[in-house]
């Protein structure tokens, strides 16, 4: 799945990639969390449009919110069929820029810590790694009351091998030459456009393990992102000889580091 994800490339830059009219300006985020407002690409009145929603998508016929689960990430074998995605994935594709996304691997021990990965373009000779998008489905809840809300959710896929190894799921990437195939509803039938949802290609990706500082919601830097230092192996140590008596190992002082 997808849980958390970044967007922090220029509002110039991703309005470059994404083509739209609008001009917005927001901060770099690194550490995107769901139900959180988030940028959406999509096609309104024939053109591209930028739009802020809401994380967590709400189908239209939902009553209750409160009692509906929170649907960030969409299936991609079963958009067509499932009641919660099907009448989005035929009329209501998005796109919603990325700079890139953690995923946390699983070590199999009951209890043990997972271990946050952070997943972005591989970076070109001038050490940049340019924005993607994902593929993404929205709808307009109405309340009661009449009140509106848009929400959004990704669309998600079996990982490929580059992620396979730290999650079984990974989310749908949508080429800029693709960007209008999957935004024109109107045009272009679902089923068509569920051609794309595939793993990325082998190529476009890069995931190293960062800080599990990432898990809480309220830190949001480019701290977030560094690569966790490489620990170490211990030096060999060599036997002692067969006829020299072996030394006591000394007890640790007070001040020693320690790595536990």
């Amino acid at each position: 799945m997808c849980g958390r994800y970044v967007i922090i490339s220029t509002p110039e830059a991703i309005r470059a990639l994404f083509r739209y009219g609008e001009q917005p300006n927001f901060p770099p985020r690194y550490n995107v969390a769901p139900t959180q407002p988030i940028p959406v690409v999509r096609l309104h009145d024939g053109k591209r449009s930028f739009a802020l929603m809401r994380w967590g998508l709400l189908p239209s016929w939902v009553k209750d919110p409160k009692t509906f689960p929170l649907l960030i990430n969409a299936r991609g074998e079963s958009v067509l069929e499932k009641p919660a995605f099907r009448n989005a994935m035929r009329r209501r594709r998005c796109l919603i820029p990325t700079d890139g996304f953690y995923e946390w691997q699983a070590l199999g021990k009951a209890g043990t810590p997972k271990r946050p990965y952070f997943v972005r373009t591989k970076r070109g000779a001038d050490g940049t790694a340019p924005p993607l998008a994902f593929a993404g489905l929205y709808e307009t809840w109405t309340g009661p009351n009449g009140e509106e809300l848009d929400t959004a959710a990704i669309i998600t896929t079996t990982a490929n091998r580059t992620l396979s190894a730290v999650h079984d799921r990974m989310p749908v990437f949508v080429a800029p030459e693709a960007f209008d195939l999957w935004l024109d509803c109107a045009n272009v039938e679902a089923s068509v456009a569920a051609a794309l949802i595939a793993p990325a290609d082998e190529a476009l990706l890069e995931v190293h393990e960062v800080s599990t500082a990432v898990n809480r919601v309220a830190n949001d830097s480019a701290a977030l992102i560094a690569p966790v230092p490489a620990v170490a192996a211990p030096a060999a140590v060599n036997p002692p000889a067969a006829k020299e008596k072996k030394a006591k190992s000394p007890k640790p002082s007070d001040d020693q580091a320690s790595l536990f």
